[in-house]
């Protein structure tokens, strides 16, 4: 019950609605809607009523929402980064989704989403980065027809780049995956900080 007021903002918020709106679309004051977001008060009947309709879902499901606790979709989340060995962008659409569909669900899938996607947002912008500096690097050199010998040098050297990188992003995840599993705290690092 104490997170009753959590959990309608969450929903007035996934449906883009201020406290205004979800006030006058469900033809309650604006100050019940703040006081039950507040805790300060608890809804009942017709109002939960309302603002179930207005929310598109159950009376129930606002009443009854609990985070549940669950080491094993954490883990799986972890290891979901792996997508990067496929494609790089997998890193980022599997836990995304992951994330979106349980982060106010299950406790700790909001805090782990946000540091899989800061890391695997920052590694992925780092790896094309690399990428295209050596890109740029190759034509320079083959358009200035310097040395044949750096040419094949930058060339070969996408290779052993590519391999500190994925091996590192591995290492990280199995560090992490392990941690989740121990129930330690986790650190995807560097990343930048996209997600807040």
């Amino acid at each position: 019950m104490d997170r009753l007021g959590e959990r309608l903002k969450e929903l007035r918020n996934r449906k883009g609605l201020s406290q205004e709106q979800l006030a006058e679309d469900s033809g309650l004051s604006l100050r019940t809607i703040q006081r039950i977001e507040k805790n300060e008060t608890f809804p009942r009947g017709d109002t939960l009523k309302k603002l179930a309709i207005v929310l598109g879902t159950s009376p129930d499901e606002i009443i009854d929402w609990k985070i549940e606790k669950d080491q094993n979709y954490l883990t799986l989340m972890s290891l979901s980064s792996f997508g990067f060995l496929l494609f790089p962008i997998l890193g980022i659409i599997i836990p995304l989704t992951m994330w979106v569909y349980k982060k106010e669900k299950i406790e700790g899938v909001n805090k782990l989403g946000k540091s899989i996607l800061n890391f695997q947002i920052s590694w992925t912008l780092l790896l094309f980065l690399c990428y295209a500096f050596l890109g740029v690097i190759f034509l320079v050199l083959i358009l200035t027809d310097i040395s044949t010998s750096w040419t094949v040098l930058i060339w070969q050297s996408w290779i052993p780049i590519t391999l500190v990188f994925y091996v590192y992003n591995i290492i990280l995840v199995m560090k992490n995956t392990i941690k989740i599993r121990q129930e330690k705290s986790i650190r995807f690092k560097p990343s930048f900080n996209i997600l807040k």
